[in-house]
């Protein structure tokens, strides 16, 4: 059963709001996980109970209407792979972004300051999830799962597109190689940095706005950002980067779902 309560432990995007499309921004609460994974943990490889996480995720797919089975969910890796979903996995693979046209299906990201972004072409019935943390975005995640829906019959130009919970620039900072890499592959990628206040040889690093230009830049239709910062609010979202400034040993995932209407 759901606490009776079961408001604070999602998050629901008005442009996602859509005919025949269930989805949800899961927080960090209303979970059954203790201590730093308190409380609604849905990593599967993080070091929580096992019990607990399946608990977790029960409790997420009896809010989106499906029974536990069909959460499907993938071992990232921080690459632009994208993969087509017809029925639950009988082993994760190994890739960071799905599409699907069979109702039903949840497609869960997992994420902890990357960001989790949902699509959905509702007129043509297809949805999809990505995980896009820095590396994932710049090397093409965002346009490889355009690719596997449009394969399913998706339209981009109908397609939505929703950035859930992600690091904001100002907890984001990051080394010189790193804005290196980023400007050898573009030089305007340059916009998306800002001098450190702390250490001006570093710079904070703007991936909500990264990711949102990336998803403009292909084509959807409609892009939404949600502006929440996953560092800064720790009652609501895990985070791996100030669970690294807290010297802290492990920390929970967030999962962003979504699915077709079964």
């Amino acid at each position: 059963m759901l606490p009776e309560d079961d408001s604070a432990m999602v998050i629901d995007a008005p442009a996602l709001q859509l005919p025949g499309i269930r989805h949800a921004f899961f927080t960090r609460q209303g979970g059954v996980s203790e201590g730093l994974y308190a409380s609604l943990n849905g990593g599967l490889g993080s070091g929580d109970d096992p019990e607990r996480v399946r608990e977790n995720r029960r409790r997420m797919t009896e809010r989106l209407g499906l029974p536990p089975e069909n959460l499907v969910s993938l071992y990232q890796v921080h690459s632009a792979e994208a993969v087509v979903v017809e029925a639950p996995f009988p082993e994760r693979p190994r890739a960071d972004a799905m599409a699907t046209r069979v109702p039903g299906l949840g497609l869960g990201i997992l994420t902890a300051d990357c960001g989790p972004i949902l699509f959905a072409d509702a007129e043509n019935r297809v949805v999809g999830a990505a995980h896009a943390g820095w590396k994932g975005a710049l090397t093409g995640v965002i346009e490889a799962t355009l690719s596997a829906m449009e394969g399913l019959g998706a339209d981009r130009a109908r397609t939505v597109a929703v950035l859930g919970p992600t690091i904001g620039a100002s907890a984001y900072e990051v080394g010189p190689e790193f804005r290196e890499r980023f400007e050898a592959e573009d030089a305007a990628n340059a916009r998306y940095f800002a001098v450190s206040p702390e250490r001006p040889t570093h710079s904070l690093f703007d991936l909500p706005s990264y990711i949102v230009a990336r998803l403009q830049r292909a084509g959807i239709g409609t892009v939404a950002n949600l502006g929440l910062c996953t560092y800064a609010d720790p009652e609501r979202f895990f985070s791996y980067r100030r669970t690294t400034h807290r010297q802290e040993a492990d920390y929970g995932r967030l999962v962003s779902a979504i699915a077709l209407a079964p």
